[in-house]
């Protein structure tokens, strides 16, 4: 079997498996791994080798700058502090944790468990928004477990760094060259971040045409990866801060055919590369056990004591930050059922591979470093099981805690909004109405589509038409009249930016239908 025969078997392998977990209503991360284990285990497989460059670079900017995306700054101010807390704090406590728990447990020393422990202290942003897209989660919550996943890189980044120069050069490195350290990955991300999304947002604002402006939102997270890198600064965080900014303001900056279609390019992209990143994840365990031959028996128990490790940290984490922020909000009772779904909702996932996968295979005096195997294998297991039991078992706990948003609420709030877009809509007409801009059949025939829809709120009914170039005109008019609505609306925090999100490709797939 060729390279290019097995990269496309899995292609398509992943793609079936990713639509049948849409189809079944499964996680779709969580079944590519078990399906990757599976078919892994299959003798005449052969093994999967994917250098850790091919994730960083290809793999992840477009994934987290779609997950970023989905966050708009305006959800995320009012959780900075508690993500501050968590991206800090929490990754230290994980990394210092499993770095104890692996020596104790496993043959790492503790230079090398060390680096177990910084692979795996934080979350991964990719896994996060993958499971958490199809859940009904409260909007704060949502953007707590999503936000702290995108912007606790940094923080990883540079304990990994210092874990690997202790561990090659059995070397020690001061706190002051840590602290510089963190600040030029982050704060560098930041600017490099913010730099890109302005430079993207002023193409985007200037062109008009499809192919160049789907281009330019394809090429915007490697552009950012790529510069921040070239830089010494963190890729991850300058691909995340340029996904918040142009999260937030990418709606506003072209029009409804454009942003059509960089949303159907955008979703296949993200579709493929997230089953076959995750159909990968479990591939590579059965080789990388395989590899590591008779001296690694012990590795299960070290999965299960790695794993064990990472969720009792995370909850003794978020447990006293969690009801420190609600009794601080005077909320009465202290509810236990936010941090019991935010500690759940923490899975390791393929960032976490690609750092296992960047460890040096020497040491300083070019004797390999000792256990680096083992590592990859603990890592692998690690992420394998997360993705599985937390996978499968998410939705039940959120469903369990009592915390999910009922349909209901989701529905009322998008009918609320449809309402007042027609009501826009209908002050649009008689505007155009007064200076007699149209005939009064074709009004008349706009104004019962926007009365049945004021009547039914969710229909999307707009007639037939009379005058073809007359009715484009007017519909496009009173469609533009509904979007400025629908931003008011937005901008005054009237409804959520999902509802917008919906509710305005609603209107984008209207309008394009008019045609030309």
């Amino acid at each position: 079997m060729t390279a290019l025969t097995a990269v496309l078997l899995l292609v398509s392998c992943a793609t079936l498996i990713a639509t049948g977990a849409r189809h079944w209503r499964v996680p779709a991360p969580s079944l590519l791994v078990v399906g990757g284990v599976l078919i892994g285990m299959l003798p005449w497989v052969p093994a999967i080798r994917i250098a850790p460059e091919t994730i960083s670079v290809v793999v992840l900017p477009p994934l987290l700058f779609a997950s970023a995306e989905e966050i708009p700054w305006r959800e995320l101010r009012p959780v900075w502090r508690p993500v501050t807390v968590l991206a800090f704090g929490l990754v230290l406590a994980t990394a210092a944790a499993v770095g104890v728990v692996a020596s104790a447990v496993t043959p790492l020393g503790g230079s090398t468990a060390f680096v177990l422990g910084a692979v795996l202290a934080s979350t991964d942003p990719v896994a996060v928004t993958a499971l958490g897209r199809r859940l009904s989660l409260p909007p704060r919550a949502r953007v707590l477990v999503q936000a702290e996943s995108l912007f606790n890189d940094a923080t990883s980044l540079v304990l990994f760094k210092v874990a690997v120069a202790t561990a090659v050069t059995t070397g020690a490195v001061s706190p002051a060259a840590s602290g510089g350290a963190f600040l030029v990955l982050g704060g560098g991300g930041v600017l490099v971040g913010g730099a890109v999304a302005g430079a993207a947002a002023l193409i985007r604002r200037r062109t008009a045409d499809p192919v160049l402006v789907t281009v330019v939102a394809l090429v915007t997270p490697y552009a950012a990866y790529a510069l921040a890198e070239d830089l010494g600064a963190s890729g991850v965080t300058a691909v995340v801060v340029a996904g918040v900014v142009l999260g937030s303001t990418g709606h506003g900056l072209t029009n409804a055919a454009v942003r059509l279609q960089v949303h159907a390019v955008y979703g296949t992209v993200v579709f493929l590369l997230e089953s076959v990143v995750f159909a990968v994840i479990g591939l590579e365990l059965p080789a990388l056990v395989h590899e590591l031959g008779s001296a690694g028996r012990g590795w299960p128990l070290g999965v299960l004591a790695m794993t064990g490790t990472v969720l009792t940290t995370r909850l003794l984490g978020i447990l006293p930050l969690s009801l420190l922020t609600q009794r601080r909000q005077g909320d009465g009772r202290v509810s236990w059922r936010v941090p019991a779904v935010l500690s759940w909702a923490g899975t390791r996932g393929v960032m976490p591979l690609a750092a296992a996968l960047s460890i040096p295979l020497t040491a300083e005096g070019g004797a390999p470093l000792p256990h680096r195997p083992l590592i990859l294998v603990l890592t692998t297991g690690v992420v394998v099981l997360t993705l599985v039991v937390q996978g499968f078992t998410l939705a039940p706990v959120v469903r369990w805690s009592g915390i999910a948003l009922e349909p209901e609420h989701t529905a009322h709030e998008e009918t609320r909004c449809r309402a007042a877009l027609a009501e826009a809509g209908l002050a649009c007409l008689d505007e155009l109405e007064s200076v007699e801009a149209a005939s009064t059949t074709v009004i008349d025939q706009l104004r019962r589509g926007l009365l049945a829809r004021l009547d039914q709120a969710d229909a999307d009914h707009d007639g037939d038409s009379v005058s073809a170039a007359d009715y484009r005109e007017l519909r496009r008019a009173v469609i533009a009249a509904e979007s400025a609505e629908l931003r008011r609306l937005y901008e005054g925090n009237r409804v959520s930016d999902m509802t917008r999100r919906r509710v305005q490709r609603a209107l984008d797939l209207e309008e394009a239908g008019l045609g030309e």
